[in-house]
């Protein structure tokens, strides 16, 4: 029996290279016979270039670059040659991640660092420049990855959306001469637009700590941003309202204002690493969450997944250390089973995440291996 193994990370015990790895050795006690191809997944968020690289094996480069407070943090491009192409991978979140800006002030935040991994992109020779966005500690419209490209205005655009205040003017000709015929790509699954009910201050400030009154006046001061950097008629502002362009506190924004396109992000991971035709070698499907719930639905990794497993024709069970979803919804999911390292006793012995993981796959083996 062949088994797909593409868990995504389960945040804050383990990436998803480790959880694949936990996920075949518990299988491998069980069914040993058994041939297992591990494949991490994500989507555009946090680990988005570790499961990459997993598969892909590119080049790594490293460089220490702002984070949302100004102070350096260790970001990371992935880089990828096939067909004479280099293309590069960004990972937004490893510069302004909202995990970045624990107790910091969001307005005061800058989206500066992923502008700096662009650029370092750049300088590698990439000719296709693929950004991932989710979550951001910053709320500055990504005002600070065009200051970062070389971006300049009659206001400060890399010291935060509380600094865009006045701001009249925005100049993006630098920055289109430094990317010249890059291509740039925006992928993520955070659909909203940059402002009002939906966008970006909106959604993530009261997360992040903003008041009402923050709120609004963050949205206003993003307003007057689009404003500058685009034109106050509908028309040429209408990339405000794009999809995506709220992602990451508005870098998608930023990123499509320069012309980048916009795809899923997981949908693009799983493309990427050619989950489809792994599971189409397969005979079962295995992917991971730490909590398979309610929300784990279109643009999650468990859900995408588990669409890649119905195109192949494959079953697809989830293995999460929690489990909140009935056999109804699971069923809508496109998922045939789903075990949680919660419920069993052999997996809650194991104090290692790891461990923990690898006893649950051990057990949930003896049900659907074959061979």
């Amino acid at each position: 029996m062949r088994v797909l193994v593409a868990p995504e990370a389960y945040a804050g015990l383990l990436s998803a290279p480790a959880a694949g790895e936990a996920l075949a050795t518990g299988w491998s006690r069980t069914a040993p016979q058994d041939v297992l191809d591990v494949v991490p997944m994500s989507g555009a968020g946090r680990g988005f270039v570790d499961a990459l690289d997993a598969t892909l094996r590119g080049e790594r480069i490293e460089r220490d670059v702002r984070g949302p407070s100004g102070a350096p943090v260790p970001g990371t491009v992935l880089v990828v040659e096939s067909g004479g192409t280099r293309t590069a991978f960004v990972e937004a979140a490893s510069a302004c991640g909202a995990h970045l800006g624990a107790g910091g002030d969001p307005l005061a935040a800058t989206s500066a660092g992923v502008g700096e991994l662009v650029a370092l992109a750049l300088e590698v020779g990439a000719a296709r420049v693929v950004v991932g966005l989710d979550d951001s500690a910053a709320l500055d419209g990504g005002a600070g990855l065009l200051a970062a490209l070389g971006g300049r205005a009659d206001v400060p655009l890399d010291a935060g959306a509380e600094r865009l205040a006045g701001i009249t003017a925005v100049d993006l000709d630098p920055v289109r001469a430094r990317l010249g015929t890059a291509e740039l790509v925006v992928a993520t699954d955070i659909g909203r637009p940059l402002l009002g009910l939906f966008g970006a201050v909106k959604t993530d400030g009261p997360g992040l700590g903003l008041g009402d009154a923050d709120v609004a006046r963050a949205d206003a001061l993003l307003d007057a941003f689009v404003v500058a950097a685009c034109g106050a008629e509908p028309a040429r502002r209408k990339g405000a309202d794009a999809s995506g362009a709220g992602a990451a506190g508005g870098v998608g924004f930023a990123l499509q204002a320069l012309g980048a396109s916009v795809v899923p992000g997981v949908a693009t991971v799983a493309e990427t690493v050619g989950l489809l035709d792994a599971a189409r070698a397969s005979d079962l499907v295995l992917t991971g969450t730490l909590s398979y719930d309610v929300t784990s639905r279109e643009g999650t990794v468990v859900y995408g997944v588990a669409a890649v497993a119905a195109a192949a024709l494959r079953p697809c069970v989830v293995l999460a250390d929690r489990v909140e979803v009935g056999a109804r919804e699971r069923r809508a999911m496109g998922v045939e089973a789903a075990y949680a390292a919660a419920d069993l006793l052999e997996a809650q012995a194991g104090a290692d995440p790891g461990e923990r993981l690898a006893r649950l796959a051990e057990r949930v083996a003896r049900t659907w291996s074959y061979a």
